[in-house]
């Protein structure tokens, strides 16, 4: 797999921004492994509700402290304490910050040493989110909206998180498809292009598309199926498809290691103008299965590609180059992000076929 090197991204291995971790609902008071940016962490829920994220390593002789079944503060039902996690291995205990405030032998107080990182979390829209800064900085730009998520009594069912497992590219492979007009007609099956267009606004980049489709709308000329699709830094999509039922569809990518990332789906539906009932429910969840098989005409491209280190394009092809410069903003400095903004931030419009408003 190749690495971020070899794309010339920049001075970071890992991107800064925000990227999902867990299904909210998945994290409990029992301590899970977990594996980011190339990192070894442990996730829990602790008793107050608060979702902590800590490196996994304790500082006194590397024990991991989510990997261990055996140890009798484990077995015992004592290594979870409040919101604070024990080493399994010798018992220290540290709190959600990541502060060591307790080593149960020790006659000699605790070293200012012994702590591990905390990472910053956030829970929302039925997600695990984290904040990833190889600067250690705290958020430059906030997490989107999710505003459908709270508009279940307007009639918008709440999505499924699909988990699809990690693939062996870089995320820019997958992040690629924001500038790539050419694939919609062969492996979507859109038709008569009316317009393409990529709107690039600081830390956020943007596709708005509009086309027939050989199986979902009609063949008449007027019938076009539009999607607004966006990425919030470099590592949440978000994607509007209006219609009889309007729906938001996302995909978050979270690298694993230097070129292998993990990748969830999920789309939300609004269903009628009141609650669903279970009958709207199960539509939405069909919904969200069809759009998923969408989707796996992507997916599959990805999971067999090979890296396109630099891109053999023609100009048809859609902006590669400005979603390329755009997308390194998060793989340097962020003193430099201005630097690469400046280069992009615009409207660059690919196809337009959309009649315009005659002069009065």
């Amino acid at each position: 797999m190749a690495k971020t090197a070899e794309y010339g991204l920049g001075e970071h291995t890992f991107p800064r921004g925000w990227f999902m971790i867990a299904v909210a609902q998945d994290v409990t008071n029992k301590p899970e492994p977990v594996r980011f940016f190339g990192k070894d962490m442990v996730l829990y829920r602790g008793k107050s509700g608060r979702v902590v994220l800590l490196d996994a390593y304790c500082p006194h002789m590397r024990v991991n402290l989510a990997k261990n079944t055996t140890s009798y503060i484990v077995k015992d039902g004592e290594q979870m304490e409040g919101d604070s996690i024990r080493c399994p291995g010798h018992g220290w205990r540290f709190n959600a910050d990541g502060q060591c405030d307790d080593i149960p032998y020790s006659t000699h107080g605790v070293p200012k040493a012994a702590c591990v990182k905390s990472h910053k979390v956030v829970e929302k829209a039925g997600c695990i989110w984290m904040w990833h800064d190889m600067e250690g900085g705290a958020p430059d730009f906030d997490l989107p909206a999710f505003a459908e998520w709270d508009m279940e009594e307007q009639g918008w069912v709440r999505w499924r998180l699909d988990h699809l497992g990690t693939l062996p590219i870089h995320p820019q492979e997958i992040v690629d498809n924001m500038a790539d007009l050419a694939h919609f007609i062969p492996v979507h099956g859109s038709k008569d292009i009316v317009y393409f267009e990529n709107e690039f606004r600081d830390h956020v980049i943007m596709q708005r598309f509009g086309a027939g489709h050989r199986t979902l709308v009609s063949d008449t000329a007027e019938d076009v199926l539009t999607t607004d699709t966006w990425y919030t830094g470099p590592g949440i999509l978000l994607s509007k498809m209006e219609g009889q039922h309007p729906s938001v569809i996302m995909i978050c990518n979270t690298p694993v290691e230097d070129g292998e990332v993990r990748v969830w789906y999920a789309l939300m539906v609004k269903i009628a103008n009141e609650r669903a009932n279970d009958a709207g429910v199960s539509m939405a969840r069909s919904y969200q299965d069809v759009a998923l098989d969408a989707f796996a005409q992507d997916f599959e491209l990805w999971k067999f590609k090979e890296a396109a280190l630099t891109i053999l394009q023609v100009p048809d092809d859609g902006p590669f180059h400005k979603e390329r410069i755009w997308y390194r903003q998060f793989y340097n400095p962020r003193s430099r992000a201005k630097e690469f903004q400046d280069r992009v931030n615009g409207i660059h419009t690919s196809v337009d076929k959309r009649k315009k408003p005659q002069a009065a």
